[in-house]
């Protein structure tokens, strides 16, 4: 975003929390986009006969994400343990959808 700055830029908190708030709103977008492709992998594992969950991608998610954080100086505890619930999220939307239990 050409509006963001570095934090070491921010001359007050008023201006460190806008970036913030601009940062939190491309989240928002982002995990927006992302539940799209959760959508289509519900259509296309109905289609394989394919279960909501399938636990060696969820560790392979885990892991490209932690591996992601640790490259980008991100504690990858921290990353592993915001993916997980949206992993979680994720799989029960898409059993709502299959019609797992």
């Amino acid at each position: 975003m050409s509006d963001r700055k570095p934090p070491e830029a921010c001359a007050d908190m008023p201006e460190l929390r806008q970036q913030i708030d601009m940062l939190d709103a491309e989240l928002i977008r982002m995990l927006t986009v992302r539940a799209g492709y959760i959508d289509r992998a519900i259509r296309l594992k109905q289609q394989n006969g394919w279960p909501a969950r399938i636990p060696d991608r969820v560790e392979e998610v885990v892991e490209n994400v932690r591996r992601r954080a640790l490259a980008e100086g991100l504690d990858p505890d921290l990353a592993e343990d915001l993916w997980r619930p949206l992993i979680d999220w994720s799989i029960a939307r898409e059993a709502r959808v299959i019609r797992e239990t």
